[in-house]
């Protein structure tokens, strides 16, 4: 299966954590492409830190389920706490889209509820996807536009 992942971090040296999280990713998953790194406002919570932000595409054998368990171990490893919603964080990785995949559970909702509408995420997706949609709601460049429309 595609999968896209976002990947997030504002403590620590936040490119070693990208870094990290992608080198563990692969162990995991193939990966097949990677935005370079994007500096981010934080949307959000508290006030705190600028994140550095990327995207990732991979191949994954797993199933959506057994891949966020995976993905929340990477985190824990990398030192991610969960300590208030849109905190500060070491790390954070976000399944994005699986396939063309729609899921709603407790655990897991794919497409990413809130993917569409945050430029940190399509930005560096459409640098290494320039044909990148997501199910249900449309192509990722028109997204983009919409929200570079409305700032």
């Amino acid at each position: 299966m595609k999968v896209v992942i976002s990947l997030g971090s504002n403590l620590g040296d936040r490119e070693e954590n990208l870094e990290s999280a992608v080198t563990e990713l692969n162990k995991l998953v193939r990966v097949t492409h990677l935005s370079t790194f994007y500096e981010t406002d934080p949307v959000g919570g508290p006030q705190q830190p600028d994140y550095l932000n990327a995207v990732l595409i991979a191949e994954s054998e797993l199933a959506p389920e057994e891949l966020l368990e995976e993905v929340m171990a990477i985190e824990a490893g990398l030192g991610r706490v969960r300590l208030e919603r849109f905190g500060p964080r070491t790390i954070d990785i976000d399944l994005i889209t699986i396939d063309d995949l729609e899921i709603k559970s407790i655990r897991l909702e794919i497409p990413h509820p809130r993917a569409h509408e945050r430029a940190f995420v399509l930005e560096p997706w459409l640098e290494i996807d320039p044909e990148a949609r997501i199910p249900g709601r449309g192509q990722v460049s028109a997204l983009l536009a919409q929200l570079s429309d409305s700032e």
